[in-house]
């Protein structure tokens, strides 16, 4: 039986905050660092800075949402960043094709929802490790495509491509509502849907789930070819801002998106987290970059800033682990 104090609205905001407490703490140092550039570089909140840094991370975010399903079912891929610049040249490729921006839109979510399923039919069906099957793909992905353009940018792509043909302001305009509605489906879904709550089930445990009639290998499949789809809705994202495609762009963007879930309290063991974490995550380690530019500091300092947030949060995740 609950006692009066539990049921009590402090009560129930002192549960609430120890069970987001990982959010929390990200929330807040995020806070602290906006505060920061409040007071040193103000020049940081005029429009076309947060324009700026809203529409370069709207991919990374639809990417991260789909990373986060994934680590949730207790599976990592890295595989993201190669699946992802191969998802930007197809959708380049098909644009100079001549096809409409809807077919090519759906050629490139399709071509990633292919090679995610690839990436499920190893883990799900032959039972490899997820992060043996993904550095496997990431590795013939990433040759196959340095082969295939030898670092030729994809070139002459109709008008109707940038921005999908709409000008840079209702483009970009374009690009954060669909990264978006993204989330707020997903992370709606999670909550509500009876898949959302299966990548829980059985990211918590794979036997029980099992048992209550969830088949976890058809869950594992299902979160990889999602990957695989939102990587290329997300590749698309970040084409259409260029007049030309980079056959490169997805470098590095595997530790980028791992590194906003884990930041933002998914556990790294599977059936913990949310994607509001997450987009506190991304929205952490997406502002550093511009902020070390405000602040006049060296850009090289962005990415030892990141790591050792990444250290905090994978030591905070260890702790949490022994107290439960």
């Amino acid at each position: 039986m609950n006692s009066p104090a539990a049921e009590s609205p402090w009560g129930r905001l002192i549960a609430v905050i120890g069970a987001r407490r990982r959010e929390l703490s990200v929330l807040l140092a995020y806070v602290v660092l906006l505060i920061v550039l409040a007071v040193t570089a103000p020049r940081f909140f005029r429009a076309d800075p947060i324009r700026a840094l809203l529409v370069s991370n709207s991919s990374v975010l639809v990417a991260a949402v789909g990373m986060t399903m994934v680590i949730l079912c207790r599976q990592i891929d890295i595989s993201i960043g190669s699946l992802f610049s191969v998802c930007g040249v197809t959708a380049g490729l098909l644009a100079r094709m001549g096809l409409p921006m809807p077919l090519v839109a759906l050629g490139t979510l399709a071509a990633g929802a292919i090679l995610g399923a690839i990436n499920g039919l190893f883990v799900a069906g032959l039972r490899l490790p997820s992060i043996v099957a993904t550095l496997a793909t990431m590795v013939v992905l990433r040759e196959s495509l340095r082969y295939a353009r030898e670092g030729e940018f994809v070139r002459d792509l109709p008008s109707s491509f940038q921005w999908f043909g709409q000008g840079q302001a209702l483009g970009q305009s374009a690009v954060v509502a669909i990264a978006a509605a993204v989330f707020v489906v997903f992370a709606w879904s999670l909550a509500n849907v009876t898949l959302g709550r299966a990548v829980l089930a059985v990211g918590s445990d794979p036997e029980a789930a099992r048992l209550a009639g969830i088949p976890p290998r058809g869950v594992v499949f299902g979160v990889f070819t999602l990957m695989g789809l939102l990587a290329g809705l997300a590749a698309l994202l970040n084409a259409i801002r260029f007049a030309d495609v980079d056959p490169g762009s997805g470098g590095g963007l595997e530790l980028q998106v791992i590194a906003a879930v884990v930041v933002g309290g998914t556990a790294v063991t599977g059936g913990r987290g949310s994607l509001i974490g997450t987009l506190i995550g991304v929205a952490l380690l997406g502002s550093i970059g511009p902020a070390l530019v405000f602040l006049d500091a060296k850009p090289q300092w962005e990415k030892a800033v990141q790591g050792l947030i990444i250290l905090a949060a994978v030591a905070t995740d260890a702790l949490d682990r022994q107290e439960r």
